[in-house]
């Protein structure tokens, strides 16, 4: 795969470049080494394309599990603990919600990464909420969101999310004073 756009979001580029540019080479290289026609296996069985090949969402993330992981990037996961205090008083509210974590696909020295390749919500979430979450716990200082270009989510279910429509709502949004630098990469084959 190949990287045919890039975003920063709240400098997130210049932090990344400037502060962690060994671990920004280990992503170009782990993205580089994804070889995403052996990922197109999906038989769609949609309306508007039936029987047409489509890449397979799970497959791709598996890649990039490989080649994170052969670099020493680790999947983090933090405890959730839900309150339970805001409840109404005619609720029978448990003592707690157990069980309940965040995760992010891969962090290595207070970088965080995400590969993304569903809906646009989960985009979102990942810029202006976990990746804010995993910094105010101290794990991360910056971010990287890895999503693929219209012309690669094309080739998918319908429904993917984008880098050009990701990076026109982020432009739209603006950065707020609890945002954390994250550079956006669109990928593509």
């Amino acid at each position: 795969m190949r990287i045919a756009g890039i975003y920063s979001f709240n400098q997130g580029q210049e932090v990344i470049e400037a502060n962690f540019a060994a671990e920004l080479q280990e992503i170009k290289d782990a993205i580089a080494r994804v070889d995403a026609t052996k990922h197109k296996t999906k038989v769609s069985k949609e309306k508007t394309m039936p029987g047409r090949m489509l890449y397979k969402p799970g497959s791709l993330n598996k890649a990039f599990k490989r080649e994170f992981g052969a670099r020493g990037w680790r999947n983090h996961k933090i405890a959730a603990e839900y309150p339970t205090e805001f409840y109404t008083p005619d609720y029978e509210r448990p003592e707690t919600v157990r069980g309940a974590f965040r995760d992010m696909d891969f962090v290595k020295n207070r970088v965080g990464v995400e590969v993304q390749f569903g809906k646009y919500a989960f985009m979102v979430y990942n810029v202006a909420a976990k990746m804010t979450i995993f910094h105010n716990q101290g794990i991360i200082d910056a971010g990287v969101e890895i999503v693929p270009l219209k012309e690669f989510a094309d080739g998918m279910s319908t429904g993917v999310s984008y880098f050009e429509q990701f990076v026109w709502d982020l432009e739209q949004r603006g950065v707020a004073d609890i945002d954390i630098p994250v550079l956006i990469l669109g990928i593509t084959v």
